[in-house]
């Protein structure tokens, strides 16, 4: 098996220029959104319908939308309400090991591409793609993270 340098990365607070720069000093081209929702109002440049172009135009790369790897709207909804982060951690994390993530995942797609996780918060601390990303990092042999932001 081969090594997967796995990014991750959120939209917020940063300009398009920084962003779509970001993947393409890391030769990102791969673009794998974990939005449940990424044609919100409130995505700005990073709505499902523009990124295929952007990814294409300026970075070189594909995009891809993986649902599967968004929480599910309750889980968010609970979230949003009582904003008790170790809860929604580990109702995501049941989420994914209910959704049998990531032995469901291609692994030779994230072999074959440098692949980087797109959701919206800035910093990934806080972020559910850091529990994709450490998941996949804990489940399959030699992968290394990296966050931009």
């Amino acid at each position: 098996m081969g090594t997967i340098e796995l990014f991750t990365i959120g939209f917020t607070q940063k300009p398009a220029e920084r962003f779509f720069g970001l993947l393409k000093e890391n030769n990102v081209d791969l673009l794998i959104d974990i939005r449940r929702k990424p044609e919100g109002q409130l995505s700005g440049f990073a709505k499902k319908a523009d990124l295929p172009y952007f990814m294409n135009s300026l970075v070189g790369g594909q995009y891809l939308h993986m649902p599967e790897l968004a929480p599910e709207d309750d889980i968010l909804s609970a979230y949003r309400k009582n904003k008790d982060w170790s809860q929604f951690e580990a109702r995501f994390n049941e989420q994914m090991d209910h959704s049998n993530i990531p032995v469901g995942l291609d692994r030779a797609l994230f072999e074959s591409h440098r692949s980087c996780l797109l959701c919206s918060e800035h910093r990934p601390e806080q972020c559910h793609r850091r529990f994709v990303a450490e998941r996949i990092a804990r489940s399959w042999d030699g992968v290394t993270i990296h966050h931009l932001y």
